[in-house]
């Protein structure tokens, strides 16, 4: 069996809508992610994501080049929380769009 090679800090997207926040945790969680739920909005960054998070996987490449892709790959997408999004190192709370309130 695989391991998953798990990342020393998450990375947290907004994936589907707004509010819709994955934390992703290892690279093998990266890959699944970036094969099937990225958004279509995909460059070279998320090519360039899957190829190094399916190295790792097999052995050829470290976890942190994994989640550095990921990053990039986010980023390009412009899905990335930001960690100054998060507070506490925990997911922002979801809140109700203004004209929602009334």
């Amino acid at each position: 069996m695989m391991d998953n090679k798990p990342f020393e800090k998450p990375v947290v997207v907004e994936l589907g809508h707004v509010g819709k926040y994955r934390e992703i945790r290892s690279t093998q969680e990266a890959a699944e992610c970036l094969m099937t739920v990225w958004p279509l909005n995909r460059g070279p960054r998320h090519r360039d994501a899957l190829d190094t998070c399916l190295k790792v996987l097999e052995g050829y490449r470290s976890t942190a080049d994994a989640r550095r892709a990921l990053v990039e790959a986010a980023k390009e997408s412009d899905v990335l929380v930001p960690d100054e999004r998060l507070s506490d190192g925990k997911l922002p709370e979801r809140k109700l769009p203004e004209d929602k309130l009334h």
